[in-house]
């Protein structure tokens, strides 16, 4: 089955769509690549977003233009992926949507809201979509996050030791897919992976040239050449959020600009660089602390981040250094890191499509795995492959070597 997974995180910068053919053997679904399309969001809907978004207020006639705007954009997404990478022929389109508010308190999630209406995709495509990921498991007592675990605990499964797959886009989150004291994975958001050092940019550097896009830290340049503020650094860290017990889950409902503000407020103005490289130290020590406890053997890494080479050599470095933890990257086992969560929720949209389940309740925090999302038929009829009775335990990438990878930014 040729499924086209649709994907756009917490930094709201580009949706990723890519494009893979699932097919199970025997109890292995094996995963080939065949690459992804990147379409960054026009200026107005992306400062229309930002806009919207916690802590600001808003209201129904803006989250209706948004939930319509961009399920436009994430269909024209689609039909570019249809096209460019399965000549025509995909089945199934697995859309992510966009998140704009996950309401968590006190340790529990009681909601979760993702806009970009999947009429707009089966319409342009004519594929049936599946979408709505993450209500299902709140519903079910879970965090709806991170939903990734249950490809991760697929993928790493049957590797040595105590494997971590470690996600970093605005917000970072961990999958330790050797069993959890005994009780399966585990799973959570770890705390801001890009989501502050984005902020700082923004804020701090658009006057400055050497900021570059104005919207993220451009190969680390900023944080290479600034100087980390130790004092600043234990403010953030006394965040109660990184003492909380997994699972849980995070976003910028808590590490937005304003969370930013407040905490340098206390220090008077800093230099751009210094807020930089502080804040880049501050997710690889909360990465590093997180994975630690659980005697990690090898994290590897995806998302945004990895093309970060300050954040990657910091992280190194809070692993231990060359005698600690090794740190790779997904790409060394085949799966494409800028893609790697547009692939996870291929898979997941696979799952949903063969009535299987899509949910690890240890890594969720649910009270029991669940089949995941709504379908939007697509086309004159609703065609899916028969139900399977039982779930793929691994999952394998077939990389032909053959996979295009697009960009448009």
């Amino acid at each position: 089955m040729r499924v086209i997974g649709l994907m756009s995180g917490t930094s709201y910068d580009a949706i990723d769509a890519a494009a893979a053919d699932l097919a199970l053997d025997g109890d292995t679904l094996v995963l080939t690549p065949l690459g992804m399309v990147s379409t960054a969001y026009d200026d107005d809907l992306r400062a229309a977003l930002a806009g919207a978004l916690p802590p600001a207020a808003t209201d129904l006639a803006t989250v209706c233009r948004l939930d319509t705007r961009i399920g436009q954009a994430f269909a024209a997404a689609a039909v570019r992926a249809d096209l460019e990478l399965c000549d025509g022929r995909a089945g199934l389109i697995a859309s992510h949507g966009q998140t704009v508010y996950h309401w968590a308190e006190a340790g529990r999630v009681h909601g979760t809201l993702q806009i970009g209406e999947p009429a707009w995709i089966a319409e342009a495509t004519g594929r049936p979509v599946v979408s709505g990921f993450r209500t299902r498991d709140v519903a079910a007592g879970g965090q709806g996050a991170p939903l990734v675990s249950v490809v991760d605990a697929m993928w790493l499964r049957g590797r040595p030791g105590v494997p971590v797959a470690l996600n970093l886009g605005g917000i970072g989150n961990v999958t330790v897919a050797a069993d959890g004291a005994g009780g399966g994975p585990l799973a959570f958001d770890t705390g801001p992976a890009n989501a502050l050092i984005d902020a700082a940019v923004r804020e701090l550097a658009a006057g400055d040239a050497r900021g570059g896009a104005y919207s993220m830290d451009v190969d680390g340049a900023l944080a290479a050449r600034g100087r980390v503020r130790q004092r600043l650094l234990r403010r953030l860290l006394d965040e109660p959020y990184y003492a909380r017990p997994a699972p849980k889950t995070t976003g910028k409902e808590l590490f937005h600009p304003a969370y930013l503000r407040t905490a340098l407020d206390v220090f008077g103005p800093l230099p751009a660089e210094d807020v930089v490289a502080t804040l880049t130290r501050l997710t690889a020590r909360t990465v590093a602390d997180a994975v630690r406890p659980f005697g990690a053997t090898e994290v590897i890494a995806s998302g945004g981040g990895t093309r970060n080479p300050v954040l990657m050599e910091w992280l190194r470095e809070e692993l231990g250094g060359p005698d600690g933890v090794p740190l790779r990257t997904s790409d060394e086992l085949g799966l494409p890191s800028d893609a790697k969560e547009a692939y996870a929720f291929a898979v997941l949209g696979w799952l949903t499509a063969h009535g299987l389940p899509g949910t690890v309740p240890s890594c969720t925090g649910a009270r029991h795995a669940s089949v995941l999302g709504s379908l939007t038929p697509g086309g004159p009829g609703l065609r899916l492959p028969a139900p399977l009775t039982s779930a793929p335990g691994r999952l394998t990438i077939h990389a032909t070597g053959n996979s295009r990878l697009f960009t448009a930014r």
